[in-house]
This record gives structure tokens, sequence and C-alpha cells, in this order.
């Protein structure tokens, strides 16, 4: 937490809001402003715990805190604070900050978390067929492309090898060599689309065609098991030769390092001298934490899954890639939803699964706006757009009266169709593939109409929201508080040095010394070394022979802590009275201590140096109550007695 932050937090206490309704009557006006009985008796319920002055629950004692409070933002206002660039952009990017939670479907957000959780708890393996087909296609391309997957698909129902047929009609290059097998994989490692096809098909099912942003897919579920976890794992690789001439040399050299470490030889070190993984080797054999479908290489997957107990290893074993011994460096198993949900969250939002909560946001506030369209205006400035769009040569017309009525209605704000072409413009250098002009025209403006939604209920959140916007009132009354008090108040007192001094010279009387004793302090948690310093003291010997002497070896045994101290200071033991000459030994706490003091200082003023911190800060508070009273004088207020009276009985009850 920075200064300002913690200062605000102070600053804040009188104008936090609790959502609890009261009637509303004027409790005091400001230069005519009148505040409100149900402000101040929110402010005043939220606050009362937190406030330790038990004066201050007083009412009357608070509502002078909470008027001199409004006084100062009065001020604030006046001096035209609230127009600073600095404290319009930090106003602007708390807001921003506090608007996300408002700013998303939360309901669908918490059911996809829950899904995506669910889903965690299983592996999937799955084989599937693509054929390719661009989103954006025309309806012709993705009927086309519809009708060959339905084709394969009632192949594969007919009973047809599934394997085969990827091999033979799949459009993922891969499927000529793994016959459209992906393995196992859990929750966010396919997209989204696919992801739903595989979980909702049951065990030696096809599923319906699927489409995704790559085409259209079948997919047939092999196999379903409870997720693996993760898991760290280390190995050691001897590659594939080239020639397979020598893949008996490869073996032998494998099971020749297996030999070593049954021999009782280090894993890591072996993995550093042999290992022909150079990302890996260097790290003792360690590799990424792994799950399953992550690797290329089932086998290698299954090996190191099927390892019991950490620090065991298995027997060689072959992959694609050569020969590998593995090592169980830690588990990690399945966390519990809560410990997750945040993670969840975060991956939701940027995958497919965020255009869902966008979609589900974009329906409710259609219902809840219900705005007036003008279609004809659409369509008319949409028309506009042609196949020059994606060259970027769209202009706006030079004749626009035509689309400067409004093209959309949202309660009382107009949005006219200059703005939407103005829109329009401005996305054309983001939509570089037209599947079909006619498609793009009614994206624009689908996507022109959400926009405005959301800004618009953005724009409102404090209308919408009651919570919402007492936390930004308090958030930016607290901010030109603070900007307040450093110009007036803080600034001034660390930068009037002239007046600093003079209040210094007026209050020389508070700023003291007690007495204070010139000394060597040692301490230590052994008793005998303090008993050694004790001698040496009384020798005479110096700080720097004691330490030589008793701190051998790199261990310190007796710590030495030199300089004037006051009377009760924290440094010094609380039996000790000050006095020249070698102390007697006082054990507190842990700890043995003895003295050796050197000079009784008599007490005495400090200096301004000495006293600068208390002293500036009493200065502020000086220069503050003074300010204070200026602010009364140079404000008109007054307080309804009346109705404080009625507070009062409210707020007694």
């Amino acid at each position: 937490m920075n200064v300002k932050q913690f200062l605000l937090t102070g600053v804040l206490i009188f104008s936090g809001l609790s959502l609890s309704a009261q009637k509303k009557e004027v409790l005091f006006t400001i230069d005519k402003t009148p505040y409100y009985t149900d402000e101040f008796v929110r402010v005043y319920n939220k606050n009362l715990d937190l406030v330790k002055d038990e004066s201050q629950k007083d009412i009357d004692n608070y509502l002078d805190l909470y008027l001199a409070y409004k006084l100062k933002v009065n001020k604030a206002y006046q001096l035209g604070l609230d127009q600073e660039p600095k404290y319009i952009n930090e106003l602007k990017l708390y807001r921003d900050q506090l608007a996300k939670n408002y700013l998303t479907d939360t309901e669908i957000t918490e059911e996809l978390i829950k899904e995506a959780y669910d889903r965690s708890l299983k592996e999937i393996k799955a084989s599937h067929i693509l054929v390719l087909v661009d989103e954006n296609a025309s309806p012709q391309d993705t009927l086309k492309a519809y009708q060959k997957i339905q084709t394969i698909r009632e192949k594969a129902i007919k009973g047809q090898d599934f394997g085969q047929l990827a091999q033979e009609f799949s459009e993922d290059p891969s499927a000529k060599e793994n016959k459209g097998d992906l393995g196992y994989f859990s929750v966010f490692r396919m997209v989204y689309p696919f992801e739903n096809g595989a979980y909702n098909t049951k065990i030696g099912e096809v599923s319906e065609p699927v489409r995704s942003r790559f085409g259209y897919h079948i997919i047939k579920v092999n196999d379903i098991r409870d997720n693996r976890g993760e898991i760290s794992v280390a190995h050691i690789m001897i590659s594939n030769p080239k020639d397979p001439s020598k893949a008996a040399e490869a073996q032998e050299k494998i099971n020749d390092i297996y030999k070593k470490l049954q021999q009782g030889e280090n894993f890591e070190s072996l993995a550093k001298q042999f290992s022909e993984d150079k990302s890996s080797a260097t790290k003792g054999g360690s590799l990424s934490r792994i799950a399953s479908g992550q690797l290329n290489s089932a086998i290698f997957e299954d090996a190191a899954f099927s390892i019991k107990n950490v620090g065991d290893y298995t027997q060689p074993i072959q992959t694609e890639f050569g020969w590998h011994i593995i090592k169980l460096l830690e588990k990690h198993p399945i966390k519990p939803f809560e410990e997750v949900k945040n993670n969840f969250e975060n991956r939701i939002k940027k995958d497919e699964r965020s255009k869902k909560i966008a979609q589900s946001m974009n329906s409710r506030l259609m219902k809840k706006y219900n705005p007036t369209i003008d279609h004809k205006l659409f369509q008319k400035a949409s028309e506009l757009v042609t196949e020059e769009y994606e060259t970027e040569k769209f202009e706006i017309p030079n004749d626009i009266d035509a689309f400067n009525q409004s093209v959309m209605v949202i309660q009382n704000k107009h949005i006219s169709g200059v703005e939407f072409l103005n829109y329009i413009q401005s996305q054309q250098n983001r939509r570089r593939s037209i599947p079909s002009i006619q498609k793009l025209r009614s994206t624009l403006i689908e996507d022109f109409i959400n926009l405005n939604l959301n800004t618009y209920y953005e724009e409102n959140l404090e209308n919408e929201f009651p919570e919402f916007g007492y936390v930004m009132s308090e958030y930016k009354e607290g901010l030109l508080l603070f900007d307040l008090m450093e110009k007036e108040i803080w600034q001034r007192a660390q930068n009037d040095s002239l007046g600093l001094e003079a209040f210094y010279n007026r209050n020389k009387d508070n700023y003291k010394w007690n007495q204070r004793v010139d000394a060597i302090v040692a301490s230590s948690v052994n008793r005998d070394f303090v008993e050694k310093t004790k001698n040496y003291f009384e020798q005479g010997q110096s700080v720097e022979f004691i330490k030589k002497e008793l701190n051998r070896d790199a261990v310190v045994n007796i710590m030495i802590n030199e300089g004037i101290f006051e009377e009760k200071s924290n440094a010094l033991p609380q039996a000790y009275k000050l006095s020249k000459g070698v102390s007697d030994i006082y054990k507190e706490g842990d700890y043995y201590y003895v003295i050796l003091g050197k000079e009784i200082v008599p007490a005495s003023t400090k200096t301004l140096e000495e006293a600068k911190g208390r002293v500036v800060s009493d200065y502020q508070q000086y220069l503050e109550a003074n300010w204070m009273d200026n602010l009364k004088g140079e404000f008109s207020y007054k307080v309804n007695k009346r109705v404080l009276k009625k507070v009062k009985k409210q707020l007694n009850r």
C-alpha cells in the first residue's frame, strides 16, 4: 500500500456509504448547498465500529468532523482540483478498475467456471475428423463442408473404422500418421466448441458435427478417466540414432546409465553428463510439470504417471524420440474448486467462452433498454461499405445531412448515423477477412449496437447500482481531499523552512531529550559470552578486540551497539539505571545484557534537526487547525437543529 492509499483509507472514513435507505431531510447547508440526513446516517452507522476515539461516536462531535470534511471538499472544488489532469486520470483508472466487476454477466461466468471445473476432473481420449472451412466462409462453402462431414459421419455410424476414415478424409494433416487420435486431454486444451462436443459425447459414440473456427469436426470418444493431475519429472534421454544399425548402441548406453543409478549414483549428475536432451540436461533432466495430453508422446506420459513414489524412476523405456529413464520429482493433484476459481475465471475470459459471456450480456442489455433502432438508416449507412472495405478505402461521404438524425436511441441518449459512419471507418483496418459483403454489413451494425449498449450501461453504473455510486463518491471526495491536504498543508509544512523554524522556536519546550547515556551495549543469548564481555569492559579492552575474541568462525556470539541512548530506550534493558562504568548483567526475554556507560548526558532541548520529524507533524496539525478556522469563515454553513434532534433520536434507538 502506497502513502496515498494509506492516507485515503483514513480520509474515506468520513465518506464511506452503506446501503440502508433513509428518509431524506436537509441536515445542514454549505453556501446554500444542501447535505442530507440519509448520507450522514449511512456514514455514521458504517464507521461506528471503525472509530477508535470514543469522543467521535458522540453525534455532535461526529457531525463536527463530517462538516469539516465537507468544507474541505467544497474548498477542493473551489480551487478546481477536480479539473486537474492528474486527478481526472487517476479517478478514471479507479472507475475502470471498479467497473470491471459490473461489466460482465456474473451468472453465466459462474456457470462457465463450474462447468470448466467439473470437466477438469475428467480426461477424455478422443479421435476426430476435420473438414476445413473458414469461420467467415460463404453460406455455399459452409454448406458444402457440412454435407461432407455428415457423409463421413454416416460411414462411421455404419461401422466403418474411424481411424481409417480419418486417414482417408480428415483435413487435419496429422491424421495421416495418427489416424485422428488426439490422446487424452482435459479442459482448456481444445477450442471450446470442440471441448463441448467431446464432453457431451459418450464413450464409443461419434458426435454430431461440431463447428469451430477451423471447420467442422466429428469426434469419437474412446475413453474417459479421472484426471491424473499434473506431475513434475526429470529424465535422462539417449536419442534414437538416425542410422538404424546403431540402435543397439543407444540401448546399451541407456542400460549402462540405468545400472549406474542402481549402484547409487546421482540421477541429476548422470543427466547433466549423459542426457542428450540439451534443454533439460543442464537442469539435471528436470522438465516443466506435465498433464495428460500435453506431450507428443503418450508412451512417455503413461510411463511418467505410472511412477508411484516421489524419487522413484522407471526402467529404460523407448519412445518415438529415443530411450528415457524418468524420475518422479513431485505430484500435483487436482486442487479444490475454491483454490482454482480465480485462475479458471481468468482463463475463461481469455478463450472462446468469453464470447458466450459477451453474448449473454448483450442480450440482457437489449432487453433492459429496448433501444429504438432506425433500421432503414442503418441499412442506408451500411450500404456504403463495398468490396473495397478490406483495402481501407472506405471514406465518409461529404454530404452527411441524411445521417445526422438518430440511428438509435437508448433511454434519453441519441446516437446519430454519423457516429455509425465514423465507427465503420475506424473498423476497416481490423476486419481483413470479408466473408460476404452482406454479412460484413450486418456484423458492423450488430457490433455497433452492442458497443453503444455496453457504453451506455457503463456510463450509468452509478444510477444502476447505488453501491457503485457510493464507492465512487467515496473515492472521488477522498482523492480530492488528499490532493487538497497535500497542496495546503503537507507540502507547506515540508517546504516552509522559515515557518517551521519559527514554530519550533515557539514550542521548544515540547522537544526535549530526557537524561541519556553515551554507552556500549553488549548482548547475547548466551550468558557466558556476556560475562566474558563484562570482564573485557573492566579490563578496558576495545570493541574491536571483543568482537575478534568472541565472534569466531563466522559465528556472531556477541552483538555490540554503540551510541547515545535515552532513558528507557528499547536498546537498553528496562531494569538498567543510567550510570557510568560497567553495569551488572541483566536478563530480558531471551537476551543477556551488559552496558559500559562512558558518560551521562543531561536532559536538554532537542535541536530542530534532532526533532524534525515530530516538529513537522505538529506544524502540520497547527497549520490545519488555523486553516480550518479560515475555512469556517470562508464558507457559510448552517446546521438544522430540529432535524439534528430527529437524527439523534433515530441513531440512539
